[in-house]
């Protein structure tokens, strides 16, 4: 098949579950072409990025000047030179349609590296901004193909809470099918308006080939706690920092390393000092995957503190957690959006409030305290984890998935009259 990814900065070290997919694709012999815009950061990428020479398969919307007036010569520069494709670039200023879109130009500046694109059988939008971003794609004519969206977490939660409940009324009616990481999203896509026929859980994998599993016993020199996971609100880390910092004060060989950065270092590193545990508590910045790969295996627990943002964000089962439970990290989670559905209370970790670090405390004590609980633990997330996200089952899902929208598509429009099939409102499954 031949397939788009729309997404939005491209690649981002973060994003790995994105890549898992594109990766998988292309080993199972589809070809895949990425529409995004360029990353701010750069420096650290992940290694699979150049083994299938991603950027190759990446098209980028040009840059938008800020300057309005920069922004309209260039626009008109655009179409100038690419005459031939004078209407539809027309189309995408048409603001009556479009709005907002097509007055500031941005339709514009999206459609121009679709303008030597074939048709697809598939358009896979990662998360439900860039499907509504497809969808007018697809409208205005820029891109054809079967319109799938993902709806991964803050998409979901954030956005929907930003821009109002009925934000996703069009995409409901237009999109082909639609993809959530977890039931709790998916049941939340539902209720704001998506055909329960039309969308199924298909969850964020990874290749547990490369997260070695081995049990976790204690070890003389002191006990190691990771988090994973960027410094924003979401991720509830300065509640697992008081947690730690709690825990000391009754055992002093305890070492705690946050991975990851974000616009909350400088905030957190303060919680970090008044706390005095600056020995004892690290913000080590971003890793990459081989990186964070050989703290893990030199770790005993993991914690995923996340929390409900106060703008409405929220996570799915994170990777990150489940990259620990592959190694065998026995671990604390919160009950918070998806992670209940990953991390099983009492069997593979444990789940606390969010919010909430004494509870995190309490947890932390229990697992210093009972150190044999921690191999059969981590050995009931790895195989939690194995069966129920790995990427190769995953991706085979994925194909399967697609090949059911274009085929059952196909099927339908055999069935259907001629003017029924013509109309753009119709929303084949």
């Amino acid at each position: 098949m031949k397939i788009a990814f729309i997404v939005g900065p491209f690649p981002v070290l973060s994003e790995t579950f994105i890549l898992n997919q594109i990766t998988g694709l292309l080993v199972r012999g589809h070809e895949v072409h990425i529409y995004g815009c360029k990353p701010d950061d750069t420096s650290k990428v992940h290694p699979d990025v150049e083994k299938y020479q991603l950027i190759e398969r990446t098209y980028y919307i040009p840059e938008i000047p800020k300057n309005y007036f920069l922004r309209f010569l260039k626009g008109l520069a655009f179409i100038s030179t690419n005459f031939h494709h004078a209407p539809l670039l027309l189309q995408s200023l048409n603001i009556f349609k479009y709005g907002k879109r097509a007055a500031s130009m941005r339709l514009l500046y999206s459609v121009i590296p679709l303008l030597k694109s074939q048709p697809y059988d598939i358009i896979h939008c990662q998360f439900g901004m860039y499907g509504i971003e497809g969808m007018i794609l697809r409208d205005v004519g820029a891109i054809k193909g079967k319109l799938i969206t993902s709806f991964r977490g803050y998409d979901i939660s954030w956005y929907v809470k930003a821009c109002g409940e009925d934000v996703y009324d069009d995409l409901f009616v237009k999109g082909n099918f639609f993809l959530a990481n977890c039931e709790f999203f998916r049941k939340r896509a539902i209720k704001l308006g998506c055909d329960e026929k039309k969308i199924v859980v298909h969850g964020s994998g990874i290749d547990c080939s490369r997260f070695t599993y081995k049990p976790r016993y204690p070890h003389p020199d002191g006990i190691r706690i990771v988090t994973t996971g960027r410094l924003v609100e979401k991720k509830g880390i300065e509640y697992a920092i008081r947690a730690v910092a709690k825990v000391a004060r009754l055992y002093q060989n305890i070492e705690y390393n946050i991975i990851g950065d974000g616009h909350l270092k400088q905030q957190l590193q303060q919680v970090i000092s008044e706390l005095n545990v600056a020995d004892k508590v690290k913000l080590l910045g971003w890793k990459n995957q081989k990186e964070i790969i050989d703290i893990l295996d030199q770790a005993h627990l993991f914690i995923a503190p996340s929390v409900t943002a106060e703008d409405g964000n929220q996570d799915a089962p994170v990777n990150t957690l489940k990259e620990a439970m592959a190694m065998g990290l026995p671990v604390i989670g919160t009950l918070h959006g998806g992670i209940p559905e990953l991390v099983e209370d009492g069997i593979s970790g444990f789940l606390v409030p969010e919010r909430d670090a004494d509870a995190i405390a309490e947890k932390l004590h229990y697992f210093i305290e009972h150190p044999e609980v921690w191999e059969q633990m981590g050995r009931a997330g790895r195989v939690y984890v194995a069966e129920h996200y790995d990427i190769n089952r995953l991706n085979d899902e994925l194909v399967e998935i697609y090949q059911q929208v274009v085929m059952s598509h196909d099927e339908l429009r055999k069935q259907l009259p001629k003017a029924s099939v013509a109309s753009e409102y119709i929303s084949l499954p």
